[in-house]
């Protein structure tokens, strides 16, 4: 009996010591989880920010960063903005980025701009960087026209006389936290800018307009709107720098008369070609009637003849003929020997 009894006490004490075992394990495992929270939740309690530690704990298990959420809180509260936790893990949970909201919002509470909770988030959720607006908003930036970046230095123009007039302009913009979200961006404030200035040169009837008077360019610019739609303000428009260029209507003008000069020259090469071969064609014709009038006096003795066989024409009348040609051909003779020795009688053929 003794032995039975001193066999469950050992039973039993391990199983108390197994218990022991595993509930120090838990305790370790739940230190190491959640041990860091409890600097978190003393650091949040001293700032009075109002953060449970099983708000923290939840945190953890919901994947949210506490470290980022409580000190979004605490920075909130310590600036005397009204910002729960819920809020803000929301917005971490969204995809924001509750710390620069946040820093925004002071910001904002510090300048004086009406920006609100509900606003700050959907423009941060747009993908705008919220505590840059705000801080654009309260300093106004300068915004070179044409970007550097993409590798042009001046904005180019031609005046009406033809002279190129190279402008460079510098923009000074307010963020507009009302049409942050769906308005434009930079970009099109550069190119809006960069239209104005050409129209501006192109309507001027010469160059010497625009660099009397390069205020004339900003004063235009600024009457047409151009930041509407946009998320900015334009504050004003300066020209920086503006430069003579090139005579482009001396060069379109030369490159027109050499097209002109080549045209015409393919116009002569033409008439000149068919010239040629009208020539062939006259060469060819007059070949071709020497040809026949060679055919026509070879049938001239086969005439006589024939005329000898039928009795149309006698001996008498061939010598005739005979001495009418010999006649002929001695007049022919003299009438070249005169032409020869000065005579204005051309000589025969």
């Amino acid at each position: 009996m003794a032995t039975l009894i001193l066999a469950e006490a050992g039973r039993t004490t391990w199983g108390a010591w197994i218990l022991l075992g595993l509930a120090v394990l838990a305790g370790l495992v739940f230190l190491g989880l959640f041990g860091p929270l409890f600097g978190l939740w003393i650091q949040a309690l001293s700032a009075k920010a109002g953060v449970g530690i099983l708000e923290l704990i939840g945190m953890r298990l919901r994947r949210v960063n506490p470290n980022l959420i409580v000190l979004s809180r605490i920075q909130a509260v310590r600036a005397g903005l009204q910002l729960g936790t819920s809020d803000l893990e929301s917005h971490y949970l969204a995809g924001g980025r509750p710390m620069n909201v946040v820093r925004a919002l002071i910001a904002a509470n510090r300048a004086n701009i009406d920006l609100g909770w509900k606003t700050a988030t959907a423009i941060d959720l747009a993908g705008r960087d919220i505590l840059d607006a705000v801080q654009t908003s309260v300093n106004p930036k300068v915004i070179d026209c044409p970007n550097p970046a993409s590798g042009k230095t001046t904005i180019d123009a031609v005046a009406k006389d033809g002279i190129q007039v190279k402008a460079r302009a510098r923009v000074t913009v307010r963020a507009n936290i009302d049409r942050l979200v769906g308005g434009a961006t930079e970009e099109t404030i550069i190119a809006r800018v960069g239209e104005g200035i050409v129209t501006t040169i192109g309507s001027a009837e010469t160059y010497k307009e625009v660099l009397e008077n390069p205020d004339k360019i900003s004063s235009t610019v600024l009457e047409k709107g151009l930041d509407a739609g946009t998320a900015f303000e334009i504050l004003s428009i300066d020209i920086a720098d503006v430069d003579v260029g090139d005579n482009i209507g001396a060069k379109l003008q030369a490159d027109q008369a050499e097209a002109d000069k080549r045209r015409f020259q393919a116009e002569a090469e033409k008439r000149r070609a068919m010239a040629m071969a009208r020539e062939q064609e006259m060469r060819a014709l007059t070949q071709e009637n020497r040809a026949k009038v060679v055919l026509a006096e070879a049938e001239i003795p086969m005439a006589i003849a024939e005329s000898f066989r039928k009795g149309n024409l006698g001996i008498m009348d061939y010598y005739r003929l005979r001495n009418i040609q010999a006649d002929t051909k001695m007049r022919d003779t003299i009438g070249g020997e005169s032409n020869d020795r000065g005579s204005t009688k051309p000589p025969a053929k």
